[in-house]
């Protein structure tokens, strides 16, 4: 049985070769753009010239095996420091979600068994601590990456903390992405619906607790798009590294430009390298993604009636008896 939607009726024979028809004229239309405005006006400008694509896509070019070994400099020192920067920027991320949330389910907390002074410190320390983390979030969510990175860069060596350019950059992208992925999980836990924590109080479990074991896990599972896409984010911003001289990919492609003055084809193979890999990591969210989604559809399955095998000895138990 064929299902139709509800939104929109089905289109007849007749709309879908209108359709099929306009589709081909634009096109035809893009197709002609692309080459009047972009392929030709590149072309006598002689951007598609061995000269200017050799050293990138010609082995026999005398370049092709240095461009190379450094383009996959930068691409390592991308992706380590990603890597890096994902994995500190989830840890902190969590915990400033958790630490939120908990500040909010103790903001009413009157602390009857503790003595007046102890019980007015621990409220105002609560609401401190509240107040300081919201801060902390608008802060850095509203500052520029590149400032971040360039501040942390700049000023750790004044109070003489003194570190590689790597971690700069890890740390700078961490501040930004853990307060914004702290964002996305807290708001995932707080749009579970309030008869899960009901529920968990009922059965003597605490906040923390709570939380721990049973919205946070949910809020990884229903943000999961989110997350990946800032941690797509993530990947892109290591480019921002140039600032300060570290070697990552696109400021290894400057290097490469300013030694053969092809800018155009060195930033096209850089865009490509970027977009293999989003890609790729995009790719894996959905995988990812399906595995969880049926998990939870085999884990809410009924049990299944016995095996035939399993029904046939009891029915011969049966006619025995």
């Amino acid at each position: 049985m064929t299902q139709q939607t509800v939104l929109y009726d089905v289109p007849g024979p007749r709309q879908r070769r209108l359709t099929l028809i306009i589709s081909i004229l634009a096109t035809i239309l893009v197709a002609a753009g692309a080459y009047f405005l972009i392929y030709q006006p590149l072309d006598e400008k002689g951007q598609f010239s061995m000269e200017l694509w050799g050293p990138l896509i010609d082995p026999s070019n005398e370049n092709f095996t240095l461009v190379w070994q450094r383009i996959w400099v930068g691409v390592e020192n991308t992706l380590i420091a990603a890597a890096l920067a994902i994995v500190t920027s989830l840890v902190i991320g969590t915990l400033l979600a958790v630490l939120r949330l908990q500040l909010k389910s103790i903001a009413g907390n009157r602390y009857a068994g503790f003595s007046s002074p102890v019980a007015y410190l621990l409220r105002g320390l609560g609401a401190g601590l509240a107040v300081l983390t919201r801060v902390c979030v608008e802060v850095f969510r509203g500052l520029p990456v590149v400032i971040t990175i360039f501040f942390v860069a700049r000023g750790f060596p004044e109070f003489g903390i003194t570190l590689d350019t790597l971690w700069y950059l890890v740390i700078g992208l961490t501040i930004y992405n853990g307060v914004v992925i702290a964002e996305i999980l807290r708001s995932g836990m707080e749009g579970l619906p309030s008869g899960q924590r009901e529920a968990a109080v009922a059965i003597g479990l605490s906040p923390l607790q709570t939380t721990g074991l049973i919205l946070l896990p949910q809020a990884f599972r229903i943000m999961l798009p989110a997350l990946i896409s800032q941690l797509v984010v993530v990947l892109k911003d290591t480019s921002l590294g140039f600032i300060i001289s570290y070697e990552e990919t696109l400021n290894i492609g400057k290097q490469i430009i300013g030694a053969l003055s092809n800018p155009i084809q060195v930033y096209f193979v850089i865009a490509v390298l970027f977009i293999l890999v989003n890609y790729s990591l995009s790719k894996l969210a959905q995988y990812v993604q399906k595995r969880l989604a049926r998990g939870r559809k085999t884990a809410n399955l009924p049990a299944q009636n016995p095996p035939p095998a399993a029904l046939v000895s009891q029915a011969e138990g049966a006619g025995g008896a």
